[in-house]
């Protein structure tokens, strides 16, 4: 297979049906860290998203009939060709997204996982039988149900998880046999376009995976054009319910925001609780949907988890992501963090105290503590999305479920108790996609179903969940009469 190429200027061309192309407006790809070019990217425009529709349509006629084996088989190259360029890829997105390079490390070897688990499950793709003689008249009739793939899928990806979040819309199109465009994040193409060449050298057709750069109205044809019948986007809430908004008839997955909370009960190993919140909280500098943001510690419990969690935070190391000893880096914009250091001193200003952190130099801002805030405040009713956390006591178990209920947002929650009871008036009760008891809102496994209510977003991925949204069943009725 022919490898990326790139002109001796540094420029990267974007990948649509099997071919690289350098066309389109070069694009400065920075550093978050220092703004340093890291590299040049073509930017395509709405005639190469055309392109790479048609393309993907084409596809579909080869991919829907290639067999679970064959599916298989690229879904295990491409986790192959991962394994082989694990140092590529981590310090491409340590670059990138500034996400530091230990991180890194950690989000290539869960890409490998979920091409695994991809092609695991393009072999369980399970139909059912049905009896349909229940009435005199339905004698001697009977019917299968199997799943069929939608057809050509359109991907909107983040930066924040440049080639797993990516991974969780190619992999699960390659199980399903449906061929897929891929707009990734502006501040990081540069992994996705790496991913499409270890997907091109594993084998796939030509079209069935097409990775290109694109304004964002240029990419509205991606929402409204009817030959796209699935949009899988993940981002912001705004952005996403505008789609589901233009999108039309086409089916749509929004993977979306949240403002996780966590509940630490006073039966729980707190030093425990507390270094997992430390993890929670400020890995990747917060930019994650499921980062932990609001906790709540019952009252008896709160001076003692408080301690463990700031003797946490301040063991932190902020830095140069590509350092192995960073554990904090830069958020993706210097404006993100000149907003979230507004959000803190605005709390600050409206009584709240600040416990740690709080100091910003350029886009670097320290893993910050705050308590004494409201519910109102914006660092508890809104999403931060960046190194932030809140921490409040409360008295009464029933009351702190309704606290972390009180939010336009519902992904994921965390709990930690011994208490069984606790634990499951919680799941009854908690309005998340997902009750993460014993750990903290930012556990994920990739093969999981996840996914959000109100603002967080509309359906689930993980693997097997994913490939669901991508097929559709299909009903066949037989007649022995």
């Amino acid at each position: 297979m022919a490898q990326m190429t790139a002109t001796p200027a540094g420029t990267q061309g974007f990948f649509v049906d099997g071919k690289w192309i350098e066309q389109g407006d070069p694009v400065e790809i920075r550093a978050p860290y220092d703004g340093s070019v890291i590299a040049t990217v073509f930017q395509a425009r709405r005639e190469h998203a055309e392109a790479a529709i048609a393309a993907a349509v084409k596809a579909f006629g080869t991919t829907r009939r290639l067999p679970a084996f064959e599916r298989q088989r690229v879904l295990r190259r491409v986790s192959e060709n991962i394994t082989e360029r694990k140092q590529e890829f981590a310090r491409t997105m340590a670059q990138e997204a500034g996400k530091p390079i230990k991180a890194a490390r950690t989000e290539v070897e869960r890409a490998i996982f979920t091409f695994n688990v991809a092609a695991e499950e393009s072999t369980r793709i399970y139909g059912e039988y049905l009896p349909l003689d229940w009435q005199e008249f339905t004698a001697g009739r009977w019917g299968i149900v199997r799943r069929f793939p939608l057809g050509p899928i359109a991907g909107i990806t983040p930066f924040n998880f440049p080639l797993n979040l990516v991974a969780h819309k190619v992999a699960p199109a390659i199980a399903a046999g449906c061929p897929l465009v891929l707009k990734p994040a502006p501040q990081t193409p540069l992994t996705a376009l790496l991913l499409a060449e270890a997907v091109q050298q594993a084998g796939w057709p030509d079209g069935g995976l097409n990775v290109l750069p694109l304004s964002n109205d240029d990419a509205g044809l991606l929402v409204t054009d009817e030959r796209i019948k699935l949009i899988s986007f993940t981002g912001s809430a705004a952005v996403g319910w505008q789609i589901k908004k233009n999108c039309g008839k086409k089916k749509v997955v929004l993977e979306l925001g949240g403002n996780a909370g966590v509940i630490v009960h006073s039966d729980a190993d707190l030093a425990y609780a507390a270094d997992r919140c430390v993890v929670g909280g400020f890995s990747y500098a917060g930019q994650t949907c499921i980062s932990v943001q609001r906790i709540l510690v019952e009252r008896s419990a709160f001076a003692k988890f408080t301690d463990f969690l700031l003797e946490g935070v301040k063991k932190l190391k902020t830095g140069d992501p590509l350092d192995d000893s960073t554990d904090l880096g830069p958020l993706i914009r210097e404006s993100d963090a000149v907003r979230a250091s507004d959000w803190v001193q605005e709390a600050v200003r409206g009584g709240a105290r600040l416990l740690c952190g709080g100091q910003r130099q350029g886009p670097v801002l320290e893993p910050t503590v705050l308590t004494g805030t409201r519910p109102e405040m914006k660092v508890n009713c809104q999403e931060i999305f960046a190194p932030v956390v809140t921490v409040e006591p409360y008295d009464d178990f029933n009351q702190a479920l309704k606290q972390i209920n009180n939010s336009p947002y519902g992904l994921q929650a965390g709990l930690f108790t011994r208490d069984a009871k606790l634990i499951f008036n919680a799941y009854e009760e908690l309005e998340v996609g997902g009750l993460i008891a014993g750990d903290v809102p930012a556990f994920r496994i990739d093969h999981m179903p996840y996914g959000g209510v109100k603002d967080s977003g509309l359906g689930r991925e993980g693997l097997r969940y994913a490939i669901e949204e991508m097929t559709e069943p299909k009903l066949l009725v037989m007649n022995l009469k």
